[in-house]
């Protein structure tokens, strides 16, 4: 939750929402997953992924968060392959993303381009007036 804390795109209702995720995870490992990267016994960045319910081989990445002074040394990069590689042995197929169209999210709609997502949907106004949700989708080859 720090690293969150510390992360200025996060917002207050975010933040509510990542704990309670965390707090399901850590009482019911099966409801979600999440990877930790660690530097010198210390929670540098995480992700939590899970099956898309009521789908075949649907995944979607619910979070991913790097310390902000930890960003651009490649640990968001080792967490989302490490998550692609389970998923592809999990038989997943396709890997959903959900992300806001604010500018502060820019660098986040880059990052996962950069790693072979595409947008494939855009719902306008759907987080508040002006702020869209972008869907990215990654297709697995098994």
């Amino acid at each position: 939750m720090a690293i969150l804390r510390r992360t200025p795109e996060f917002t207050p209702p975010e933040l509510v929402v990542a704990e309670e995720v965390i707090s399901s995870y850590l009482y019911d490992p099966n409801s979600y997953h999440i990877l930790v990267a660690d530097i010198d016994k210390s929670v540098a960045g995480y992700i939590c992924y899970g099956r898309t319910p009521m789908t075949e081989g649907t995944w979607d990445i619910y979070w991913l968060a790097v310390s902000p002074d930890k960003q651009r040394h490649g640990l968001g990069g080792a967490l989302m392959a490490a998550v692609e590689e389970r998923i592809s042995k999990a038989s997943g197929r396709l890997i959903i993303i959900e992300t806001s169209s604010k500018p502060c999210y820019q660098k986040t709609r880059h990052f996962y381009l950069a790693r072979g997502y595409e947008i494939v949907g855009r719902i306008g106004d759907f987080y508040a007036p002006g702020d869209a949700k972008i869907i990215l989708r990654k297709r697995m080859s098994n």
